[in-house]
């Protein structure tokens, strides 16, 4: 078990650099939509769907890159992270300055008038995001996670302080563009955490390198963009495809729709707390005789804690919904389930997409990404007239589905992996169960909130205490 132990602790550590903060930064969501109606709380989503997207092309897949080749035998890590970085200055760069001289044309095109200002914050955020991308990449490779930590919690705490004092105590009227200026001074701070790292990187073309790693990169690139899409392009496109009338305010639907949107992402939070240690963990142990087998295992568990989440979170929205600061939000409140169960799948096919990774095949990553975008913008367009923002969350829980299907059946090929999958299937669909069973019975009841929060504790209770009992011998089982 020693090595899923060590997988776990640094999970954990990750998770106080990524969950934690990104916990904190959802705790944000109160006082924004408290501060803003979901017409303006639509610019912010609209706008930061657009950075989601472009931080992908900014990267261009380096951070996956640098942990490929750092790790090849004989690897020159500091020479792999000059050539990684070159790439991302390089083109963090490029793109920073075509969209400053574009600004009124990109605001023009997403329909955001007077928002010019917030647009040049976002342009600064991402560049400065990016350029520090794999300095935090270097600190997972060299196992520091308390130092990585360390940066994300002072990042949040500025983050925090900054949007409180813009948003409550300037003496200003409060305004959207507020929120983005919050994250570019917070964000501002990682390049004094990386002073020495800034300072020790010497822009670098290796002959037998640079190559290598672009044309490794490319395809992690793309498969970044249709992921991203995959995931924003409900809140890029929903006021462009509802129809007329449809809702009252279309950015309105918007805003209700990124709001409810943020309780499925504590689900993602898990899903990058974990990825965050899997990824340079995985790839390490890729060589290993044993390696499958360990995969296997620790996929199993993963899907285990992501049901626990699913069923905390779904079974507690009348809780939860009180994050959410005025009450025209929650309308959307429906949506959640389906969204945090299309995040369990992404998460499990992270898991599977291991096997293109440490096989270098990687245009397969960028296949697969691709079939889901076309789910994805197929059942946005054909759904959204029909059903507005739940038709959006139907598409994403296909598109997530599906290509966790794919990525299973095709690595099953290259790199046979013994996935429980029966098994984990089991586990989710008695968890969807359970959620809507837990549904059904709160509608019957007529109790006190607190007698049906105590009812909701207890399922949890019995659920944890039910798996501890199937799993016990597998986790006292050395990995």
């Amino acid at each position: 078990m020693s090595k899923l132990k060590k997988l776990a602790g640094e999970t954990v550590l990750y998770g106080l650099g990524s969950i934690l903060p990104r916990f904190l930064n959802f705790l944000l969501v109160s006082l924004h939509t408290t501060v803003f109606g979901p017409a303006a709380y639509g610019i912010f989503t609209l706008l930061f769907a657009w950075v989601a997207v472009f931080n992908i092309i900014f990267s261009f897949g380096m951070e996956t890159t640098y942990f490929r080749f750092s790790n090849k035998p004989g690897a020159d890590e500091k020479q792999v992270f000059n050539v990684t970085q070159t790439v991302v200055v390089a083109i963090s760069a490029i793109f920073s300055i075509m969209f400053l001289l574009n600004l009124d044309n990109i605001v023009t095109v997403l329909d955001i008038p007077g928002e010019k200002r917030a647009v040049i914050y976002i342009i600064i955020l991402m560049f400065i995001d990016n350029i520090v991308s794999i300095p935090f990449a270097r600190l997972r490779y060299k196992r520091q996670p308390v130092r990585f930590a360390a940066y994300k919690i002072i990042n949040i705490i500025l983050l925090v302080g900054l949007n409180v004092y813009l948003l409550l105590f300037a003496d200003i009227e409060p305004q959207v563009q507020f929120i983005f200026l919050a994250n570019l001074l917070a964000n501002g701070s990682y390049l004094f955490f990386f002073v020495p790292s800034l300072i020790s990187w010497r822009p670098a073309y290796d002959r037998q390198i640079s190559p290598q790693v672009l044309k490794y990169s490319y395809p992690i690139m793309l498969t970044g963009i249709a992921g991203m899409m995959n995931e924003n392009l409900s809140r890029i496109a929903l006021d462009k495809w509802l129809p007329e009338n449809f809702y009252k305010d279309s950015k309105a639907a918007l805003g209700i729709f990124g709001a409810n949107y943020k309780f499925a992402v504590l689900m993602n939070l898990a899903i990058q707390a974990f990825r965050y240690a899997a990824e340079p963990f995985f790839f390490a142990q890729s060589t290993e005789k044993n390696s499958p087998q360990l995969f296997a295992r620790i996929n199993h568990y993963f899907v285990i804690v992501c049901c626990i989440i699913l069923l905390g979170v779904s079974i507690n929205l009348d809780i939860l919904k009180h994050f959410l600061g005025q009450s025209e939000y929650w309308s959307g409140l429906h949506i959640v389930p389906i969204l945090l169960l299309a995040y369990l799948f992404l998460g499990v096919y992270y898991n599977y997409s291991v096997w293109f990774k440490v096989t270098d095949k990687t245009h397969w990553g960028t296949i697969i990404t691709i079939v889901g975008l076309v789910i994805t913008i197929v059942g946005n367009y054909i759904l959204i007239p029909v059903l507005g923002y739940l038709g959006s969350s139907y598409a994403a829980l296909a598109c997530y589905f599906v290509m966790m299907v794919l990525c299973y059946a095709v690595g099953q090929r290259y790199f046979p992996v013994p996935y429980t999958v029966f098994r984990d299937f089991i586990y989710v669909l008695v968890t969807i169960v359970i959620v809507y069973v837990v549904y059904y019975i709160d509608g019957m009841m007529h109790e006190s909130r607190l007698i049906v929060s105590g009812f909701h504790f207890v399922v949890i209770a019995i659920y944890i205490s039910i798996v501890i009992l199937i799993e016990r011998k597998g986790l006292t089982k050395r990995a």
